[in-house]
């Protein structure tokens, strides 16, 4: 089992910059990958970023690219998304997944393949 606590979120302009948190605890987590995600009202969940944790190889939406980058501390279990230049259109609910995998296959982009999620934080960007 593995349990995902994401912190972070709150009320930001446009422009300026917000970190996200994702604590992981679990006796195996360490052999997923943590992946982002957000959903805005109304629309489906989509991928924002993803890494997996023993080789910290990374995957970004396009949309994501340059702005948001994410990270790990391996010692204190927790991944992070540094959001900066955040625009209107980022605002959602951002949640932190474990998995990744599907049949031996890394999908990092499919909400398909995460086993855990966490419970989200709320993102809001004014313009």
């Amino acid at each position: 089992q593995v349990q995902l606590v994401e912190s972070g979120g709150g009320l930001v302009q446009a422009g300026d910059s917000l970190r996200l948190s994702c604590a992981a605890s679990g006796r195996t987590f360490s052999s997923y990958a943590l992946g982002w995600f957000r959903q805005a009202p109304g629309k489906e969940r989509t991928f924002v970023a993803a890494l997996t944790w023993i080789s910290g190889i990374t995957d970004y939406a396009d949309s994501v690219k340059g702005p948001f980058t994410i990270a790990r501390d391996n010692a204190k279990n927790t991944v992070y998304l540094q959001m900066n230049s955040v625009k209107a259109e980022d605002t959602a609910v951002y949640c932190c997944a474990a998995g990744g995998w599907y049949s031996g296959t890394y999908y990092p982009k499919t909400p398909n393949a995460y086993n855990y999620w966490g419970q989200g934080t709320q993102v809001t960007v004014s313009s």
